[in-house]
C-alpha cells in the first residue's frame, strides 16, 4: 500500500452505507487527471466522521483533494481495454470551501475598517 494526495472533482455524489458489522462508511469516485493527461478513477472510501461529513456536503463535480492510503487496480472497459485506476481509504480531505475558512481564520475581518497587512490589495 501506498500514502498517498490524490486531486481530482468528484465524480457522481457520495454514497452512505453501512458495513455488516453496524459501523457506517462514506465511498465515492474521485475523477483524477494523470501527467500524460489520462483520467484516472479514484474508488475512494472513508470511515473517518470528519472525512464523510465533507464528502456528503460535496456536488457532483466539486474539486476535492484527500490523502490516504492508495492501492493500486485495473479494470477493463466495454471494448475490452485494461486501464489503471486506485483504491483509496481517504482520512484527510481539502476542498476549495476548507482553504476559505482557513484563510479567514488566519487573516480575520479587520476591525473599525482598518485593514490587515498583506490584504488590502484589490484582488
Amino acid at each position: 500500500m501506498i500514502d498517498g494526495l490524490v486531486s481530482g472533482r468528484l465524480y457522481g455524489e457520495a454514497q452512505i452505507r453501512t458495513g455488516q458489522n453496524g459501523k457506517r462508511f462514506v465511498t465515492c469516485k474521485v475523477r483524477a487527471t494523470a501527467g500524460d493527461g489520462e483520467t484516472l478513477f479514484v474508488n475512494v472510501i472513508a470511515f473517518d466522521d470528519e472525512v464523510q461529513t465533507a464528502l456528503l456536503a460535496l456536488g457532483d463535480a466539486d474539486s476535492v483533494s484527500l490523502a490516504g492510503t492508495l492501492t493500486p487496480k485495473v479494470w477493463t472497459d466495454k471494448n475490452g481495454i485494461v486501464k489503471p485506476a486506485l483504491d483509496m481509504v481517504a482520512h484527510g480531505l481539502l476542498t476549495a470551501y476548507h482553504v476559505q475558512r482557513k484563510r479567514k481564520a488566519v487573516h480575520p475581518p479587520a476591525s473599525e475598517g482598518h485593514a490587515v497587512a498583506g490584504t488590502d490589495d484589490d484582488l
